[in-house]
């Protein structure tokens, strides 16, 4: 008579990603690439106590006495795993889907059965290749003891469960979408920030030490805990909404893009019609995968109105559900679900702009006559730029997904998407604007090929902003692009200053146009200005560690060290890692004559640039010499092809001029986009009375009769 016990058990379900498609296409391989699979997790298992109930085919049945170990049992095989694939061909990868659920089982003649088990086969489908996917009952019980983020996947119904299912995605460090990079990637002349403010910003000061750190830093960013973000510093405004990230629910993992670029679309749009405020991207998509209740999402983001939803695309078909809720209740007004062909997903992005536009005019507006009419003019005018060819606009979303990844080899996996889609459709104006984004960033940042890839991507970049402008004359996209190189590479203040200008006009609440034409501001020398445009980036998007950290950078510049005491610990609150976040405070106190503050504040800073320059300078303060020259000489060796520009800034901070000045002229050569902040630097006060330091100023156009004309 067969035996039974019943229990609560934690059941981890795993599947081998293509192993049938290979066991076709090369069964040799296949079986090889198995066997090493089992014998990997097999090591694995006992480490947190886990059972190997049997193995089907390609997957593992395991039992678990606590969702925690089964959880921390997959993090550590899909850690495993990732490294085991980093250095192989494509074809020799060992890719993985795992599905935990917690629940009633049933143990007969060595098998398990019960709902436990058929649930945790059925999300493991739903996880992706190197994935995690989770049942709510399992997130519930591990969510404050794994230091992990989840992102919420929405109710799902699975094959043969009653009841849908709330189901969650384990968020891995080493993914792309949490923010950290391989430290094996290629080195950068320059390193990543946010790519769609990245190049343009780069004419600041202290842009020169950001991105240069970031890729110093990237290593030792971290997502497993992340700050609530810093409330907004204006009243919630009734005319206002925050577009949330659209949750995939495709069986791709991979198509996480296509939700992303769906909301994120959505977003672009409703940003441009009249009397509307939108939040800006970074604040809302920081909610993506956290249990946020409307209230908290609402007042951190200072909006009256939330829209959120989800995507599922199968085949060349797209199902698309959206709401609008109230942000004070959670009050649900209006939802509809949109389900067309894919070649129909242009109308129904349109369909859904002018809907939600009708919703929320029709609470804070009034009735109008012709208001239909008006709105529908209104999207169609937002939307210019776009395409109707839909494997165009696939490899767009793809192109913005990359560029958003923030790293050397998304940039390229983005400018490939971006050159695919232009090839497509040669109309394609926001594309084209994609192609000149990347092709800039890599100019900047990347010292493959030397001076002649740089020479390249600096010319396709000018071909396709030409080509973007040509098509919309009007697109902000590509109108960054341009400033760009008006700025950092051509240092032409003035036609930077017409295309920052007409930008504005274009997009006044884009918080990216705002930093742009703030750093302008610095280099023509009106701080006062560039901190009103600053403090006004900050306001719109509240989240965004790089716009908190221009401005606290510029108050610390500007001596207004009390501010810059209260901002500094906001930008280390939303990102610790991020360079100068202490080390401007250092800076701070190094203006001060607070040497050893100052030194100690730069110790902590994750970029070795901002922590080298400040704890030189500092050193020289204290007149401790031999360790200001270590610091400078460990600067120098790291940095002369990139950071020209700061090491004049220490012989300057010094007194050594001539030092200065022949560091001054070779990051001239080098066009270090420090250089534009020169005029207003505290660190070159020693040069200011130098015969040379007009005639360095002129050649830069950066004297006071040549920046006349460079009025915003």
């Amino acid at each position: 008579m067969p035996t039974e016990e019943r229990k609560l058990a934690a059941i981890m379900f795993t599947d081998m990603v293509g192993y049938s498609a290979l066991a076709q296409r090369d069964d040799k391989v296949a079986l090889e690439l198995l066997e090493e699979h089992r014998r990997l997790l097999r090591e694995i298992f006992p480490q947190f106590h886990g059972t190997e109930i049997k193995t089907i085919g390609d997957a593992f049945l395991v039992e678990f006495g606590s969702a925690l170990e089964a959880a921390q049992c997959a993090i550590e095989i899909q850690r495993t795993l990732a490294k085991r694939n980093h250095d192989v061909t494509s074809d020799r990868r060992i890719e993985l889907k795992i599905g935990i659920h917690i629940g009633d089982v049933v143990h007969r003649d060595g098998d398990v059965y019960g709902d436990g088990v058929n649930i945790a086969s059925r999300i493991e489908a739903l996880a992706g290749a190197g994935g995690i996917c989770v049942s709510m009952d399992v997130e519930r019980q591990i969510r404050n003891a794994l230091e992990a983020r989840f992102e919420k996947f929405g109710s799902a119904d699975l094959k043969n469960i009653k009841l849908p299912m709330e189901l969650f995605r384990i968020v891995l460090p080493w993914e792309s979408g949490a923010r950290t990079a391989s430290p094996s990637q290629p080195s950068s002349k320059k390193p990543p920030v946010l790519i769609a403010v990245a190049v343009l910003l780069m004419i600041a000061f202290i842009v020169g030490g950001w991105w240069w750190s970031e890729r110093q830093s990237k290593h030792q960013q971290s997502t497993a805990t992340e700050p609530a973000p810093v409330a907004p510093a204006r009243p919630r405004d009734q005319n206002s909404v925050a577009v949330l990230p659209f949750a995939n629910l495709s069986d791709d993992k991979g198509s996480e893009y296509f939700s992303d670029g769906v909301s994120e679309e959505l977003l672009t749009v409703l940003q441009k019609i009249p009397g509307l405020h939108v939040a800006a991207r970074t604040s809302a998509f920081w909610f993506k995968g956290k249990n946020a209740t409307a209230q908290e999402i609402g007042q951190k983001l200072g909006v009256a109105y939330l829209v959120d939803g989800s995507v599922r695309k199968s085949g060349e078909a797209v199902r698309i559900a959206a709401r609008l809720a109230r942000a004070d209740t959670g009050e649900e007004l209006w939802s509809e679900n949109y389900t067309r062909n894919l070649k129909d997903v242009f109308a129904v992005q349109t369909e859904l702009a002018q809907t939600i536009v009708e919703q929320l005019r029709g609470r804070f507006g009034g009735a109008e006559t012709g208001a239909k009419e008006k709105i529908q003019a209104e999207v169609q005018a937002a939307e210019k730029g776009g395409t109707k060819n839909v494997e165009a606009h696939e490899l767009y979303l793809q192109g913005r997904f990359y560029e958003n990844r923030h790293s050397e080899k998304s940039a390229r996996d983005g400018l490939a998407a971006y050159e695919h889609a232009v090839a497509l459709d040669p109309g394609f104006a926001l594309a084209w604007a994609g192609v000149a984004g990347t092709n800039t960033w890599l100019a900047a940042f990347s010292t493959e090929g030397g001076q002649k890839r740089f020479d390249e991507h600096l010319a396709t970049a000018r071909d396709a902003i030409a080509r973007a402008l040509s098509i919309e004359p009007n697109l902000p996209a590509a109108l960054l692009a341009r400033a760009t190189i008006e700025t950092n590479f051509d240092f032409n203040w003035n036609a930077a200053a017409q295309t920052v200008s007409k930008a504005l006009a274009l997009a006044p609440a884009d918080p990216n146009v705002l930093i742009a034409a703030g750093n302008l501001e610095v280099a023509r020398g009106n701080m006062d200005r560039a901190k009103e445009l600053y403090r006004k980036a900050v306001d719109l998007d509240p989240v965004n560690a790089q716009a908190r950290t221009f401005f606290a950078f510029h108050l610390a510049v500007t001596k207004q060290f009390s501010e810059a005491r209260d901002e500094f610990p906001r930008v280390v609150e939303l990102n610790p890692a991020a360079p100068w976040a202490h080390a401007g405070l250092g800076l701070a106190y190094l203006l001060e004559n607070k040497f050893e503050q100052a030194a100690t504040e730069a110790q902590a800073d994750a970029g070795d640039w901002c922590r080298l320059l400040i704890v030189s300078c500092a050193r020289w303060g204290q007149k401790r010499g031999a360790e200001s020259d270590a610091a400078l000489a460990e600067l120098i060796k790291n940095s002369a092809e990139t950071a020209a520009y700061q090491i004049a800034e220490v012989y300057a901070y010094r007194g050594d001029k001539d030092k200065a000045f022949e560091w001054l002229e070779r990051a001239r050569r080098q066009r270090d986009p420090g250089l534009a902040a020169s005029r207003r630097d505290p660190l070159l006060t020693n040069l200011q009375n130098d015969p040379r330091w007009n005639a360095f100023l002129h050649t830069m156009g950066l004297a006071d009769d040549q920046l006349k004309s460079s009025a915003l």
